[in-house]
């Protein structure tokens, strides 16, 4: 049986009778990957306000709000509280807060819209929403629709209204200070193996077809997933010179990945700060005011997406800016080519970089790229972490070895528990102890996985499969490209053809709109940018489409299912580089 299991060091003790704030702020099981952290060392620093928030503070904190919550909701065991935020330094406050009273918390998207929050409420049913004064109007109008009392409803950043008038409702910290001189709150004490059982956090699938699924994400997946990570990356382990380490205590890690979706929540919040480091929490992400940060507090480390990469790598403004502090940078929610990669590391020599590969129903890590390489291998999305287990299944039900494409089904401490009230949809994914990925892959034989795409958005042409991804990256090589989607357009001859959508850079792209023969200039030289360096399969037959902006959901992965709703609309071009091969 061709199984194929992670090269790093195995993984040990990992508490199955935790909630994740015993195992965070009460260190109740003390692990050889945790490094000491000074208490002279911030937990948490709002990027805005510059306002720290150390070690007892978030202790406290997070205290007085679940005494808080209890006092006046009665929140307790296995109710559900629903955060509607964008990333804010309470939010994990509010997240260790509901745990602490055995609650749950479901995250969901602070830009969803009012029916699109509504039909995640529907599943979720909370006792209680923590809303944002941003988006509180639409927090109100989805708790009436439910039935929710908007007494149910708190706020953060309450100061930041413009006009609180009827809108006004009770903030996080008014329940703080309420719940600081409330009763005590007794302990949670889970039996041997219950915290794989118990739902930590709700969290709503990015799937590219069909509506959201909350996954169950247990409090034992998240602590194994911390500890799977720490262990690969050799966390608080003397293996090199101190100054050549990734990760070092004191070290700066700007959270620009949202809280709510699962690579956030776990690597750019959970474990850095497990890893010692002070997490620099940035409520929205604009890349100039990024790139501010990171010369302004010497950031040391990012978790980023392709697309925040791509800007790097294209937008003019990053070359005005120190960004010597960056030491490593993480990539990962969809494939970053080699071309980029390349980009990104002329931009930022010497730093650590590489791809990470996961999915919130394996709650976030799956693999990482090792400390072996400073940077991963080009197109690999690394090696798979400590404590997990894999099988490549082909498409007749056999096992892949090395080399082999198939589809990737993992197995390991940070499967989740399923979906949430969908046992038809669980009973189709999770199967005797595996998670089926839906991910085509090849896995080699030193370890590197290499994502080829996902199964169902292969393009076929004349029997050949073409990976939108490699296609997407090799596009943004191109001068003029800023971003591109690819996808397959039906064909009576070839089954499918590859379209592309194009983002325009800036400076060429009002020449484009006021000239024809310069647009078509462009396509033609973007056509050629492929047809030169790809196979003849892998040419933009479909044609090529300028477009404003490229769909992609939080996590940086592109909706291509709206593209090619796009596509039925457009009529048919006659590209230059189209041809009956």
């Amino acid at each position: 049986m061709s199984l194929f299991h992670s090269n790093s060091t195995a993984l040990q003790n990992v508490a199955d009778d935790l909630t994740l704030p015993q195992f965070l702020i009460d260190n109740a099981a003390r692990h050889p990957t945790r490094p000491e952290r000074p208490r002279d060392v911030p937990c948490l620093v709002d990027d805005e306000s510059s306002r720290e928030v150390y070690f007892d503070e978030m202790s406290t904190r997070t205290d007085a709000l679940a005494r808080g919550m209890r006092e006046t909701w009665g929140i307790g065991k296995d109710d559900i509280v629903a955060m509607y935020a964008p990333n804010h330094i309470d939010y994990p406050i509010c997240l260790w807060a509901t745990h602490r009273l055995g609650a749950i918390v479901a995250a969901t998207s602070p830009a969803l819209t009012a029916p699109e929050l509504v039909y995640q409420l529907q599943i979720a049913r909370p006792s209680l929403i923590i809303a944002h004064i941003s988006n509180l109007s639409i927090a109100l109008e989805a708790a009436s629709t439910i039935g929710l009392p908007h007494t149910h409803v708190i706020v953060l950043d309450a100061q930041k209204a413009a006009s609180p008038g009827s809108l006004k409702r009770e903030s996080v910290d008014e329940v703080i200070e309420r719940g600081r001189a409330a009763s005590p709150i007794p302990e949670i004490m889970l039996r041997k193996g219950e915290a794989k059982k118990k739902i930590a956090v709700l969290c709503f699938s990015s799937g590219t077809t069909g509506k959201p699924k909350a996954v169950a994400v247990s409090h034992y997946n998240m602590i194994c997933n911390i500890l799977q990570t720490a262990t690969f990356l050799r966390i608080n382990e003397n293996y090199c010179p101190d100054e050549e380490k990734r990760f070092q205590v004191g070290d700066k890690c700007c959270a620009v990945l949202p809280f709510y979706h699962i690579y956030g929540l776990i690597a750019n919040l959970h474990f850095t700060l497990y890893a010692g480091m002070t997490v620099v929490v940035v409520q929205k992400f604009v890349h100039e005011s990024l790139l501010q940060s990171i010369e302004k507090r010497r950031i040391s480390h990012l978790f980023l997406v392709p697309p925040q990469v791509v800007l790097f790598c294209k937008h003019p403004a990053t070359r005005n800016y120190d960004l010597s502090s960056v030491r490593f940078c993480m990539v990962a929610a969809a494939p970053l080519t080699a071309e980029v990669t390349t980009q990104m590391l002329e931009l930022m020599p010497g730093i650590h970089l590489g791809q990470g590969y996961g999915l919130t129903e394996t709650c976030a890590a799956v693999s990482l790229f090792p400390t072996t390489s400073r940077v991963g291998t080009m197109g690999s999305a690394g090696q798979l972490v400590s404590g997990t287990v894999a099988k490549v299944v082909k498409p007749d039900g056999t096992l892949a070895g090395p080399g082999e494409p198939g589809e990737l089904w993992v197995q390991g401490g940070q499967i989740a528990m399923g979906y949430y009230k969908n046992e038809q949809a669980t009973k189709e994914s999770f199967i005797d102890g595996w998670f089926r990925t839906g991910d085509e892959v090849i896995i080699q034989n030193n370890g590197d996985i290499f994502i080829t795409d996902r199964i169902k958005e292969l393009i076929k042409v004349k029997g050949y499969q073409v990976a939108p991804a490699e296609l997407e990256g090799h596009l943004l090589g191109h001068p003029h490209v800023a971003d591109a989607g690819v996808v397959g357009i039906p064909d009576d001859f070839s089954g499918e053809l590859p379209l592309a959508f194009i983002v325009l850079q800036q400076q060429i792209r009002k020449e484009v709109a006021l000239r024809a023969d310069v647009a078509e200039e462009v396509k033609r030289s973007i056509a050629e940018h492929v047809s030169s360096a790809k196979s003849h399969y892998k040419w933009l037959t479909g044609g090529i489409v300028f477009i404003d902006q490229i769909p992609k959901n939080a996590s940086g992965k592109i909706l291509r299912r709206m593209l090619r709703e796009h596509a039925k609309t457009l009529p048919r071009e006659k590209q230059p580089v189209r041809a009956r091969l």
